[in-house]
C-alpha cells in the first residue's frame, strides 16, 4: 500500500496593510513604497520607459552629523529621479551646489552626476516627498504620507541646529513634522523663525527661501544674490557659540 504523499506547506507571506509600507530602510521608504498610488503608477511607467534611471525614492544626501538641514520639495523627473542623488541632474542642483560651495557647505566640482565626487560639509539635503510626482506637484495626501520619513531624518540628526526650507511646501512640512502651528510661522523669502520642539528637546532656527527651481531663476523670483543671502545667514547663525540664543529684533527678517 502506497503511503500518502505529503506536500510541503507553503510559507505565507504577510500581507501589507493598505497605505502602509513594509519595513523602511534606515528610516526611509523602501524602493517599492506603496503609500501613494499616483506616485507608484508614475514610478512603474518610468521604469518601463527609462529602465536606466533611478525611478525609486531618493535618499538623503549628506552626513547625519550635519548641523544644517536643507529641505527640498521632491525629486525632479530628470534630476534626482534619474540620477538617484538629491538635487543632482537639473538646474536646481546647479544653483544649490554652487551656493553651498561658496559658503563652505560642500567640496568638489559639481558635474550633475552622482559620481562627480561632490561631498556635503555640515549640511544634509532631504526632500519632504521622496518620489517624483507628476508635474513636480505632490498632492497634500502624498506630502502627509511621506512626512514620517522626513521626521525620521530630523530625529536622526543629533547635531541639528537649523533648517533652510526651499519653498512654501517644504516650510510647512517642517512645521507639521515638528507639530508646530503654521499660523505662528508664516512663510516668506528670507524669513527667520525660532522653532521649539518638544520631540527634539531643543530649539532650531528655520530660514525660508524660494525654491531654486529653473522657473524661479528664469523669472527673477529668486536671483543668485537672494539665494546667497539665505546661506550667508545660515552660516552666520551656525557659527554663533549657541543656537539656543533668542533672536533679537535685528535678527528677525
Amino acid at each position: 500500500m502506497r503511503s500518502a504523499r505529503v506536500r510541503p506547506r507553503r510559507r505565507r507571506t504577510p500581507k501589507t496593510k493598505a497605505n502602509e509600507p513594509t519595513r523602511p530602510s534606515a528610516g526611509g521608504p523602501i524602493a517599492d513604497c506603496p503609500l501613494c498610488p499616483r506616485l507608484v503608477a508614475l514610478r512603474r511607467e518610468l521604469r518601463a520607459r527609462e529602465p536606466a534611471w533611478q525611478n525609486a525614492p531618493v535618499v538623503d544626501f549628506g552626513p547625519r552629523s550635519a548641523r544644517l538641514l536643507i529641505a527640498g520639495l521632491a525629486p525632479g523627473l530628470r534630476g534626482a529621479n534619474r540620477t538617484g542623488r538629491a538635487f543632482t541632474g537639473d538646474d536646481a542642483g546647479r544653483m544649490l551646489f554652487a551656493t553651498l560651495a561658496q559658503f563652505g557647505f560642500c567640496k568638489g566640482v559639481y558635474d550633475a552626476r552622482p559620481d562627480d565626487g561632490v561631498e556635503l560639509i555640515d549640511c544634509l539635503v532631504a526632500n519632504v516627498v521622496r518620489c517624483v510626482p507628476p508635474g513636480n506637484r505632490p498632492l497634500p495626501t502624498e506630502i502627509a504620507a511621506c512626512r514620517r520619513f522626513f521626521l525620521a531624518t530630523i530625529e536622526r540628526m543629533s547635531e541639528l541646529r537649523g533648517i533652510v526650507a526651499l519653498g512654501r511646501v517644504a516650510h510647512e512640512s517642517v512645521l507639521r513634522a515638528l507639530s508646530i502651528k503654521l499660523r505662528d510661522h508664516p512663510f516668506a523669502h528670507g524669513a527667520e523663525h525660532r522653532l521649539s520642539s518638544n520631540e527634539l528637546k531643543r530649539d532650531l532656527f528655520l530660514i525660508d527661501s524660494y525654491h531654486c527651481s529653473r522657473l524661479n531663476a528664469n523669472t527673477g523670483t529668486l536671483t543668485p544674490e537672494m539665494f546667497c543671502a539665505i546661506f550667508a545667514r545660515a552660516r552666520e547663525l551656525l557659527d554663533r557659540p549657541s543656537s539656543n540664543e533668542r533672536l533679537g529684533p535685528d535678527d528677525r527678517r
